[in-house]
């Protein structure tokens, strides 16, 4: 399929599948969704709400790996907040070294190290220290093969939309999501379709809808009940 690097409506780039009319983040801003949706609502959420005081580590399990952006802010965070964190990224297509280097990820955020790189360099199936608070195990594998139990504090569900891929997006999926936290862990997307909120419940967890970022009205962060 015929792929493209746009730029989004914060300056920051993406990648869009033409043939679908589809992008890997939002084009009405790439950063500016990543951290309103995953980093505000998942990991500042978890962090604030859930976490204990005593606790200062989180396991985060990323359903789209993509382009890496969701990883690098959350590897920002880390730093930001003194937390350390497991991340684990599933991805059955991974985006190419060219298509990575023209990304400005980097750039828009005023990153000094070698960080973004490092994330793409590492190998998969192996977990890297990225930095000391930021350990990364990236999986190349379909999200339906994923079997983990009580695993994750954090998922971050960033698939394609149901829209081109409904498959993604099945009470299937959402019970492998919801068998792959821990109790009281935390889901949370983009998307708050219908459909989607309603296969979240009826697999076990307890759904909220939320205002959405720039240029989406809502979204959904789910918790296992």
């Amino acid at each position: 399929m015929q792929r493209q690097i746009i730029t989004t409506a914060d300056g920051s780039k993406t990648i869009q599948i033409e043939e679908w009319n589809e992008q890997y983040h939002s084009v009405h801003g790439a950063i500016q969704e990543a951290n309103h949706v995953y980093i505000k609502h998942g990991l500042l959420f978890f962090n604030s709400e859930i976490l204990k005081d005593s606790d200062n580590q989180i396991s985060i399990l990323e359903i789209g790996f993509g382009t890496g952006l969701n990883a690098i802010l959350t590897l920002l965070a880390s730093e930001e907040l003194k937390l350390n964190i497991d991340y684990f990224g599933v991805e059955a297509y991974p985006v190419s070294f060219e298509e990575l280097n023209q990304l400005n990820y980097s750039e828009a955020l005023n990153i000094k190290t070698n960080s973004f790189e490092n994330i793409h360099k590492s190998d998969w199936e192996s977990s890297h220290d990225i930095t000391e608070q930021f350990k990364l195990t990236k999986q190349q594998k379909f999200f339906d093969d994923i079997v983990d139990v009580n695993c994750y504090d954090i998922i971050y569900f960033d698939a394609f939309g149901a829209r081109v891929q409904p498959e993604l997006w099945t009470e299937t999926i959402f019970s492998k999501m919801y068998n792959a936290l821990k109790p009281n862990g935390v889901l949370v997307t983009y998307s708050a379709r219908g459909s989607v909120k309603r296969a979240l419940r009826s697999v076990g967890f307890i759904v909220k809808r939320l205002e959405g970022p720039p240029g989406k009205r809502h979204m959904v962060r789910a918790i296992k009940s």
